[in-house]
Formats: C-alpha cells, sequence, structure tokens
C-alpha cells in the first residue's frame, strides 16, 4: 500500500500538503517541515519587487467555542512581504536539497506582466508547481488582486489563461468561495487551461468585538477590518464548494479549509478532492501532526482494503442529490442505549424546546424515547456528548 498519489501531473508522495501560510514563510522554515516529514509545500504567497507589501500586527484573532480554544481562526495578514528574488533562491535550494518533495509557489500579480515575470521566474527557480491567489478577501482590492479577481468568471478565465502561457509548470488557481456560486468560478478556470483549482481560501468574516473596549478584533492601534476566517469552523463550507466542484467541473481539485486529521482528509477525498491542504491545524499544533496524518490514513486505507488514497476520490458525490430527490417513505426512529447514557438531560432538553417533545425521563432519570412523537430529526444525537449512545435507525 502506497500513500502517493497523482495531482495535476506531479506525483505526490502523500496527499497532505503544507497550505501557503506563516507556516510557510521562509525556506528555512519549509526546511523544518521536510525534515519532520512533509512531503510537499505551498510557499506563502510572493510577488514581484514592484509590489509594496507592508504587514499590520495583530493579524490574528481567534473564535473560541465554549471551552474549546481556537475553533475559528481569522487572519488579516497579506502576501509574504520577502522580495521574489530572496523567494527564487529559497525555490533552488528547497529543490536541491528534498528533490523528492513538491514545492509549490504561491503568486499574487495585479497586471499582466507581473502575473506572467512571477510565473516565469518561480518556475525557473525549480517550483514543481504554481498555485496563484485570485482569492484573498483582504489582500490589496484596491489593486484588483486577491478575491476581486476571483468573484468574475470573466477576470478568472483571463488571468488564469495569461499566466498558464508564461508557466512552463502545472498551474493551480485558489478560489474563493465569498461568491453565490463558485462553480462558475471553478469551470472559468477549466476554460482558461489551467489545470487544477484549489478550493477553499478563507471565508470572509468580522470574528468578534471587543465588548469593554468597543473594538472589533484583531485591534491595529485601536482599528481592525474583515478577514479570512480559517479552521474547524469552515470546513463545513470547505467540503460543499469541493463537492459543488466536483460534480460540475472535469477539473482537478486541492480541497482545503478546516482539516485538522486524517479523517478530515478522507472526507475531502470522498468529496472529489486529490489533495489536500493544511494551515490552521498547523500553525495551532505544530509540523508534528504529519505523523499522525499519514498513519491514521494508512490504518484506514488498511481497514477498508483499499491500496491508494485515489482509490477514495470522489466516492460520496453519487450520494449527494437535490432535497427533492430525497426519499420521504424513509422513516427513522432514535434509541437510546441506557447503558452508557450520562442522564445529564441534554437530549431531554434539546428535544422538548427544539425538536419533538419524544424524550420522556422516568424513574431514575432513565431516559426514553416515545415512538409515536420521535421522527428522527437528529438533534438528540447531535447534542449528546457520548458517542454511541444514540443512535437513529429506520423504524421497523
Amino acid at each position: 500500500m502506497s500513500l502517493s498519489l497523482n495531482f495535476c501531473g506531479v506525483e505526490f508522495p502523500d496527499p497532505f500538503t503544507l497550505a501557503a501560510s506563516p507556516s510557510t514563510g521562509t525556506g528555512e522554515m519549509v526546511e523544518r517541515a521536510f525534515d519532520q516529514g512533509w512531503t510537499s509545500a505551498v510557499l506563502k504567497t510572493m510577488a514581484v519587487e514592484r509590489e509594496d507589501v507592508r504587514l499590520v500586527y495583530p493579524m490574528i484573532a481567534s473564535l473560541d467555542h465554549q471551552d474549546k480554544r481556537l475553533f475559528g481562526m481569522e487572519n488579516i495578514d497579506l502576501i509574504s512581504d520577502r522580495s521574489l528574488k530572496d523567494w527564487e533562491k529559497d525555490i533552488a535550494r528547497l529543490k536541491k536539497r528534498y528533490p523528492n518533495c513538491v514545492v509549490i509557489a504561491s503568486i499574487m500579480a495585479s497586471s499582466k506582466e507581473d502575473w506572467q515575470e512571477a510565473a516565469r521566474r518561480v518556475g525557473g527557480a525549480g517550483a514543481d508547481m504554481i498555485e496563484c491567489s485570485f482569492s484573498c478577501p483582504h489582500g490589496m482590492p484596491e489593486k484588483g488582486m486577491g478575491s476581486a479577481i476571483g468573484q468574475d468568471p470573466e477576470l478568472t478565465e483571463r488571468t488564469a489563461a495569461w499566466i498558464k502561457q508564461a508557466a512552463g509548470v502545472p498551474v493551480v488557481i485558489k478560489i474563493t468561495p465569498n461568491v453565490t456560486d463558485i462553480v462558475p468560478i471553478a469551470a472559468a478556470v477549466k476554460r482558461s487551461g489551467c489545470d487544477g483549482v484549489c478550493a477553499i481560501n478563507t471565508v470572509k468574516a468580522l470574528i468578534g468585538i471587543d465588548v469593554e473596549t468597543l473594538r472589533p478584533i484583531p485591534a491595529v492601534a485601536g482599528y481592525s477590518t474583515y478577514g479570512g476566517y480559517s479552521g474547524a469552523a469552515v470546513k463545513p463550507i470547505a467540503l460543499k464548494c469541493v463537492a459543488e466542484i466536483a460534480k460540475a467541473v472535469d477539473i482537478e481539485i486541492s480541497g482545503v479549509g478546516g482539516v485538522y486529521t486524517w479523517k478530515d482528509a478522507v472526507e475531502f477525498l470522498l468529496a472529489g478532492a486529490r489533495n489536500v491542504q493544511l494551515c490552521t491545524a498547523v500553525m495551532t499544533w505544530g509540523y508534528r501532526i504529519i505523523e499522525d496524518l499519514k498513519e491514521g490514513m494508512s490504518f484506514y486505507l488498511e481497514r477498508k482494503g483499499l491500496v491508494s488514497p485515489s482509490d477514495l476520490v470522489g466516492k460520496a458525490l453519487p450520494y449527494l442529490t437535490k432535497h427533492e430527490s430525497l426519499s420521504r417513505d424513509y422513516k427513522p426512529v432514535a434509541g437510546i442505549d441506557d447503558a452508557v447514557c450520562l442522564k445529564d438531560g441534554l437530549c431531554f432538553i434539546a428535544c422538548r424546546d427544539g425538536g419533538h417533545q419524544a424524550i420522556e425521563i422516568g424513574e431514575g432519570r432513565l431516559h426514553r424515547v416515545n415512538p409515536d412523537k420521535c421522527v428522527g430529526c437528529g438533534l438528540c444525537l447531535s447534542v449528546c456528548p457520548v458517542r454511541g449512545c444514540i443512535e437513529i435507525k429506520e423504524r421497523k
């Protein structure tokens, strides 16, 4: 069994790739990642020297949910403030030291000339692939950069075609979820001749307001702006976008958004991705998570009797359908295992105040489902803290 698979004509030793982020902000950082077991990385997005990039701090704020820290993250980071000349040296050094690892250069520009110059230079330095950011929700839109391109199919197709003309390696376009429908954007990339899409970039958001200072966060000298939202909280949005593209457009997909574990990665493959990128999880837990990712994927494939991650790609898509096509004859009902029930009353309260009043509490606080009232909506299963305590089954 092997974890390798082909993405856009490039052989990846495994499906896990470091996304363009602060974690790939220098060649030295990527070297450390490769030394710890990562085999592919997208370098932090770079631009030609004519672009004036000035970062602000603080640039990161978190969404904490109940007792869980960093359930979501917002950043107002920009592209790399290092020169493209420095990045060319890093790319050459990385390919020399790690010839079997995949080095992907991420670029951004504001004109045809700059896009093509950046593509030629990073390809000439030895990059195996180029990723192009058409999708940053806050990155220099006044210059027509980032999502200012990726929200318009015509601009997307034209700009992507410029880059493909100049590039000597496969080109992937990173697209934004901040659109009404992501499929026309992916279709525009396909028409341009580029090799794949990366979905998704961050979701435009305002993560919070400090109720003591009355200032939005992260506050830069008292002021803030809308930023890019990432982390576990955006995974459902990213999965939906990947599946929509995979069902509608014949193009290869790198899935990114909320991937923390090997199981998350499997879900993205099942939704149609052939490669999976990680960002916030690495910024939170460090490069060391790659060991668990690869081991978990290997054990899963072995348990399922599969020989490659490519055997998973798109396998869930046939089971996604329109709402009107879902069965109205399927009649589910909930069941509670009293042997493992904590008797905390969470399912009772949820069902009483947000469901169908189907859960009753008897002696010893035993929880019982009234089958005459239960419709199998799934709310009790969603709030129960004990896995396996509640099951939703077809009514006999």
